[in-house]
This record gives structure tokens, sequence and C-alpha cells, in this order.
């Protein structure tokens, strides 16, 4: 099939390389000249525009984006009016479903099809595959079908679940998980839980880095509580050898703990990462879908705050409550 990628950032740039080594027809398009480049070199077609994207494609076309959400409408604006019906509109980036409802209901009465794909897999898809969350109208998936299989990572060596009889293409690693805006949905709840365990994965770990807290001196006061049984306290645990330990038998071994462990082999301390953890969106909305439909979702909640906390976001609060022990108590509330 022949496709037009616009997007050629971490995620665009790997499925572009994907599509091409599995036979596909790419046109590129990015704001860097330098990416559509390197992907020239290697097989795909370049277009420095929108209007010269769109002319290079054999209708009906197919404009798959992976653009940031926020450059995402501006973008199909631009695309609206070059289009025509039978076309095929494709959002691969992380846009809220609430959007992609307004848009397939704003593109439809025009014969303009609108596809959300919610795509997971990062600067690894392009060698394990990435794993692809759909939603839109089933004929028009059905017709994509060639280049959802070719992102995917197929069964390769993940065993069937036990009592699992059909072979539909969630094993392939693509759903089709209903209309317009439920591969967005369904995305936004793995990134959720994408935050849950990696905090758990932080925290836990953060717990062992701590673990000799007693045979540290520490400072007696009465600001501070003494470290109960500072004897049972006494441990330095390698943490990379405890990742690694972790991934083989253990229930909590997964791919983010893979990561992990890589992580801790090539820097122990971490001291390369910063300790300001970004959020893209998606946790925020997972937060509003669970308010809206009375869902409760601790683990997700907190896991985002700790990120808004990771950032500074608590400053004033922790300034306010060490204000307020001053003034109750008379403690020291100064700058150390």
């Amino acid at each position: 099939m022949q496709v037009g990628m616009i997007g050629l950032g971490r995620m665009g740039a790997g499925m572009v390389r994907r599509l091409l080594q599995a036979g596909h027809g790419c046109v590129v398009h990015d704001r860097e000249s330098g990416a559509m480049g390197a992907l020239k070199q290697e097989g795909a077609a370049s277009a420095a525009s929108l209007a010269e994207l769109v002319g290079r494609l054999k209708p009906p076309r197919i404009l798959w984006l992976m653009l940031p959400a926020a450059a995402v409408e501006e973008t199909l604006a631009a695309l609206e009016s070059l289009v025509t019906a039978g076309d095929i509109l494709i959002d691969g980036g992380n846009s809220h479903h609430r959007d992609d409802l307004a848009r397939a209901a704003r593109l439809g009465p025009k014969g303009i099809h609108y596809v959300d794909v919610g795509v997971s897999g990062g600067v690894w898809g392009l060698k394990e595959g990435y794993c692809l969350m759909i939603g839109g109208e089933e004929r028009v998936v059905r017709h994509l079908d060639p280049l959802f299989r070719s992102l995917s990572p197929g069964r390769g060596q993940v065993p069937r679940t036990p009592g699992r009889r059909d072979t539909g293409t969630a094993e392939q690693g693509y759903l089709h998980c209903g209309p317009a805006g439920a591969g967005h949905f369904v995305k936004m709840v793995h990134n959720g839980i994408e935050y849950g365990i990696m905090q758990a994965y932080a925290e836990g770990l953060n717990l062992l880095r701590h673990a000799g807290a007693g045979l540290e001196s520490h400072t007696v006061d009465a600001e501070t509580a003494p470290l109960a049984r500072p004897g049972e306290y006494r441990y330095a645990f390698a943490l990379d050898e405890i990742a690694e330990l972790w991934r083989r038998g253990s229930v909590i071994r997964s791919w983010l703990l893979d990561l992990g462990a890589h992580a801790l082999l090539e820097d122990p301390g971490l001291e390369s990462s910063a300790d300001r953890v970004s959020d893209s969106g998606e946790g925020r909305w997972v937060l509003q879908a669970a308010i809206d439909t009375a869902v409760p979702v601790p683990v997700l909640s907190a896991a985002l705050y700790a990120r808004f906390a990771s950032r500074g976001e608590d400053g004033f609060s922790n300034r306010l409550l060490s204000a307020l022990r001053r003034e109750f108590g008379g403690h020291a509330a100064g700058h150390e």
C-alpha cells in the first residue's frame, strides 16, 4: 500500500522504516528537512509541503499523522482543503478521544474517513513492532489491515493465552477497538497504567536504596523523627542486580523492568537522569474519564500527582505546611 506519513520524530520515522521494510510505498513530510533526507535515502519519497504530499499520493489516499496532540488540529484543518472524498486521515498521536469524535463527525459528511490509532512501542517499535489500538469505521479499518499488520509485532514468541481459541488480530499486536475515539481511549488508559507501573517500580527501588539508613548518622533534634530500630536497616543493596534478578521468574517481571534494569546497569545512581518527570496529557485525561464514569483509580491518580510533585508544583503547599508548624508550635520553618 501507499501511505503519506506526516511527522518523522522518534515514532514516525521508525514506523516509516518498518513499512518500507515490508514493501509499502511511503511519502514523508516533516518540518525538518534532515529527517526527510535520511528516509529518502532508505527508499521513501519526500514532500516539502502538505500540498505536495497529497499530490504525490494516489487516490484514495492514506495520510497518517504522527504529531504531538497540540499540532494535530491545525494539520488536519490544512489537509481538509487538499484531500477528497474517499481519502483516509489517520491520527496516530496521543489525541483526546473527545477530539476524535468531533473530527469524525466533521469529516464524515465530506466523505473523508477518520481513523484514530493509539501507538505503543516507543523507540523499540522499529525492531519489535508497534502495538496498535484502532478506532474508526470497520470497513475502513479492514482496508488498512495490510499497514497495521506490517507495523505490529505479530505473534512472535509470545505464547497463546491458555484457553484462547479465536485467531483475532489482538494476538498479532493490533486491534480494532471500536468506532471513532475508541483507539485513543484505550491508549489513554494504557498510558495511565504505564504511569502506575513505572511509579511502583520507582518507589520500590527507592525504598531498597534507603534500606541502609541504619548505617548512617542522623540528626538528633526536636524537628526530626528518629529512626526506629536502626539495626534493622543496615543493607547495601545493588539495585542493578536486584532489577536483573526480578527479570527472571519474578511475578513483577515486565518490559518496563527490563528497561529499568538496563538503565541501572548503565548508571547505577541514575546521575545522568533528571529528577523532574513530565506528563504528556493522557494521565490527566484518564483521571477525568474516571471522574466522569465514577470509577476509582487511586493508583493512577497518585502516579500522576507524583509527577507534578517532581516538578516542584508542591513547593508552595510544603512551605505553607512548614509555616503552619511554625505558627502553632514554634517549629523551625526557615531555609536550610
